[in-house]
């Protein structure tokens, strides 16, 4: 038996991190789905700039839209909402199988916006109305000023997928955001069966430290960070609050490992996956990790509700100078200001193809 299934079984859901074109056309998508137990799917800005940079398949959208007058940003965002819910088409029914838990894709919003409350509602109403099916988290990023935002959307009913964090406090402030927003809903005579995940990335931890700490400590902060943060997941899941919220038909806000891909060449290319086996939780991995996964035939322990040694593991990289709160902050600010600058690749990428088209149009 395949790991993929292996791991499905267990009851963690795995997500392909990516969406192309190509992978929707070839049937790539819906054999990964078939064959590899994959039940859902993530995209971010740097996802989208490559597939649109690196492919001519986008093309013939970006001809149609341009001719209706569509430009920049409004243009991109047509492109991934075709691409998105047709994702959302073919996994429509796992989550139809899975009364909802499961078989969801996710679209960013704007990553200029990730310190802007206002905006980003606003921007997460209208490409959740726009998509128009029940299956697209809306990704949201855990920073200060989204956590407000997050809130408001899980009232309005709006599925978030709430992105870049990287702490158990970072988790815990977006599990409290998402709650209220519950709670409020059940106050207000609502369903509150409102659709989550909370995305803690793991990989970055590791690449952060990597030329910082001795050869002892390799590759084991971002595991656990994910242990630490899986114990508090744990805890509230077992806390009165969220139970009275359960047995008023919550659902839980999963947690999700993100940036599972290995980045140490000397580490296992499923490092992320066999160590954070869990169920109750989503592992999105980059299509070369899931791919390596399928050729393995185990996975790893199941990760103990109690984090178990992370504590003392998390010791050992404080005596190495390691400082988890602050890099946590650092790695949350660099990831928020990566994307942005994906974003602007991206419209450069838009802009320099519609450009292009025009061009050989009037030709």
């Amino acid at each position: 038996m395949k790991a993929t299934k292996l791991l499905h079984d267990l009851g963690q859901s795995i997500w392909l991190d990516n969406i192309t074109r190509s992978l929707l056309d070839s049937g790539t998508l819906k054999r990964y789905i078939e064959e590899l137990s994959v039940t859902g799917l993530t995209s971010n800005p740097t996802i989208f700039d490559h597939a649109i940079k690196n492919s001519g398949a986008y093309d013939d959208s970006i001809r149609e839209k341009l001719s209706r007058g569509k430009s920049g940003e409004t243009l991109f965002f047509e492109l991934a909402l075709d691409d998105i819910t047709r994702a959302a088409a073919l996994f429509r029914t796992v989550y139809d199988q899975t009364d909802h838990v499961d078989g969801w894709v996710s679209l960013e919003v704007s990553p200029l916006l990730a310190h802007d409350t206002n905006s980003t509602l606003a921007a997460a109403k209208d490409l959740h109305t726009r998509a128009g099916q029940p299956n697209v988290f809306i990704k949201i990023p855990g920073t200060k000023e989204g956590l407000p935002a997050i809130e408001e959307a899980i009232f309005a009913g709006i599925p978030i997928n709430v992105t870049l964090l990287f702490s158990r406090e970072q988790y815990l402030a977006a599990a409290d955001a998402f709650l209220r927003g519950i709670e409020r809903r059940i106050d207000a005579g609502l369903k509150p069966a409102v659709g989550s995940v909370a995305s803690l990335f793991i990989s970055r931890w590791d690449v952060a430290v990597a030329d910082k700490v001795p050869d002892s400590l390799r590759d084991q902060l971002g595991i656990a960070i994910a242990e630490r943060a899986y114990q508090a997941y744990r805890t509230l899941l077992d806390s009165p609050r969220w139970q009275r919220a359960f047995n008023a038909g919550a659902r839980p806000q999963r947690l999700l490992w993100a940036s599972t891909g290995t980045k140490d060449p000397k580490a296992s290319d499923i490092l992320y996956v066999k160590s954070l086996a869990a169920p109750l939780t989503v592992n999105t991995m980059p299509e070369a990790t899931l791919k390596a996964l399928a050729d393995h035939g185990e996975i790893g322990a199941i990760l103990p509700p109690d984090g178990g040694d992370c504590e003392e593991v998390l010791a050992q990289f404080g005596k190495a100078g390691i400082d988890v709160d602050a890099l946590a902050a650092q790695l949350q600010d660099e990831g928020a200001n990566s994307f942005v600058q994906s974003w602007k690749d991206l419209m450069t990428v838009i802009n320099a193809k519609s450009a292009a088209l025009k061009r050989a149009a009037a030709q």
